[in-house]
C-alpha cells in the first residue's frame, strides 16, 4: 500500500489490502488497545480507501470495522 502525506510518499504495509477497498489489520493480543485503532485509522487516513477491520484472534476474539470519509481529508 502506498501512502501519500504532505508530499512524502512511503510504502506502509498492512497485514491485508483486500481489492483496494478494505485495509485488515490482524492482531493476536488479550485485547485490542487504543493504539491498535489509532494505526487503522492513520491507514485509513493516508490512503484512498475508507473501510478498514481490525481483527484480534486473542484469548477473546474481537472485530472492529472502521470507516473515514475520504472527502474529509
Amino acid at each position: 500500500m502506498n501512502a501519500d502525506y504532505q508530499d512524502f510518499k512511503y510504502k506502509e504495509l498492512t497485514d491485508i489490502l483486500v481489492d483496494n477497498k478494505v485495509i485488515v489489520e490482524i492482531k493476536a493480543s488479550k485485547r485490542l488497545v487504543e493504539e491498535n485503532e489509532a494505526q487503522l485509522l492513520n491507514y485509513l487516513k493516508a490512503t484512498d480507501i475508507e473501510v478498514g477491520l481490525l481483527l484480534n484472534f486473542g484469548t477473546e476474539p474481537e472485530v472492529k470495522r472502521k470507516a473515514f470519509d475520504n472527502t474529509r481529508k
